[in-house]
């Protein structure tokens, strides 16, 4: 696609402030990117076609700083050793300004520690770890998508508007499965007393044995599940658990599993009716949402995802914290993020300066079958900062 100066400014609005176009020389802003693309493709590859689509639109637009935009990517293969050393090698060989990305929450941890040693700046962009910022947040990391806490609450009230008191669980068992849970358990019990968890089933990621987990499951006569699990192991837990009768007479409260890159390949098995977090992307057509759609299938010939969403929103966010910063800095870049305002495909969001959290929000709807595949009805938006716990208690979780 033939990207002008002109549709470039009116797709990111942040390139208009004065900081952004103030020269700092002409070398490139270059960001080291590390993400698992061969490990979870379905969000990784349009997660890089997002973060593509941002670097292009801001550097045909003059850039960040007056300086364009070029970012180093690697394939850590969903392996936190190798995140570690390819972090090593973007820092010391690539000579990067900063360096951001990852998936796993597990990684998205080791790269953020990597981060603290070094002093170097690490923007997370997809891990869902409440810990990046809170437990062991720290001065050098930020992170863009909603967590593990923000996720649950963002579907907790309907949740307990199912009145069920039974409740099971299913998650695979990593920093990310095990932290939703706890939120989940935890909020749901403050909003709704007497609820009980009579069983908890923890796959392996990646490795779930279906079957078992929803014979497991159906064997605790749940009134309501709490799903937790994605791409083919949510593929697999749906078919099983639809050929067994487990969602029958059940309400089902699942994070994620709106997202296009998980929906999709549900098909004509899609559950309906499911409480999800997720991406409506065929049904939105607000001005932000309808522009990065557009401008994404012109570049990609396809409709984006809730990746490609994170991917671009990453590369925004980078240029908003170094306009502010005035710098690439690693130690004004530390301090002058927090508190950046950028443009994302869902509106605007800012970075906190409390803990280094992104505002950035997403929807909360019901699954349902449309024309034999899987859409989100019911949909409504849920600011990142509205699902976030009172500043006090924040305090109390990161270190000082």
């Amino acid at each position: 696609m033939s990207i002008t100066r002109r549709t470039a400014l009116s797709a990111i609005t942040l390139l208009a402030t004065p900081a952004i176009v103030r020269a700092q020389g002409n070398t490139p802003i270059r960001i080291g990117e590390i993400n698992s693309y061969t490990a979870a493709p379905a969000f990784t590859l349009p997660y890089r076609s997002g973060w593509t689509l941002a670097v292009e639109q801001i550097n045909a637009a003059g850039g960040v700083l007056g300086r364009k935009i070029e970012v180093i990517s690697r394939d850590d293969a969903g392996r936190p050793p190798d995140a570690i050393r390819l972090a090593g090698e973007l820092l010391d060989d690539q000579k990067v300004d900063l360096f951001a990305g990852s998936f796993l929450s597990n990684i998205g941890l080791a790269l953020s520690d990597v981060a603290k040693q070094r002093k170097k700046l690490f923007i997370g962009g997809e891990p869902l770890t409440d810990a990046m910022v809170w437990e062991a947040g720290h001065r050098y990391c930020y992170r863009l998508r909603p967590s593990t806490y923000m996720q649950a609450a963002m579907l907790v009230d309907d949740a307990a508007k199912l009145n069920a008191k039974r409740w099971v669980t299913v998650s695979p068992n990593y920093e990310y499965g095990q932290s939703v849970v706890k939120w989940f358990k935890l909020m749901l019990a403050q909003k709704q007393p007497g609820v009980e968890f009579v069983a908890e089933q923890w796959p392996a990621l990646g490795k779930i044995d279906a079957g078992a987990t929803v014979a497991a499951l159906a064997q605790a006569k749940p009134d309501a599940i709490f799903n937790a699990t994605f791409g083919p192991d949510l593929t697999n837990f749906v078919r099983q658990g639809n050929t067994r009768g487990l969602f029958e007479g059940r309400g089902v409260v699942s994070v994620l599993t709106g997202e296009p890159e998980y929906l999709d390949p549900l098909g004509d098995e899609t559950p309906e009716g499911w409480i999800v977090t997720g991406y409506p992307v065929d049904s939105l057509t607000d001005p932000a949402n309808k522009s990065f759609i557009d401008a994404y299938k012109a570049r990609f010939n396809e409709l984006p995802k809730m990746g490609s969403v994170v991917g671009h929103a990453l590369i925004t966010s980078i240029a908003a914290g170094i306009a502010k910063s005035g710098s690439t800095d690693t130690e004004k870049m530390a301090d002058g993020f927090a508190g950046a305002a950028f443009d994302t495909p869902f509106g605007k969001a800012a970075w906190r300066a409390l803990d280094h959290q992104a505002t950035l929000g997403t929807y909360v709807g019901k699954t349902a079958l449309k024309g034999g595949k899987g859409t989100m009805v019911n949909w409504r938006y849920v600011d990142g900062a509205a699902a976030l716990p009172p500043d006090d208690e924040v305090r109390k979780m990161r270190p000082a």
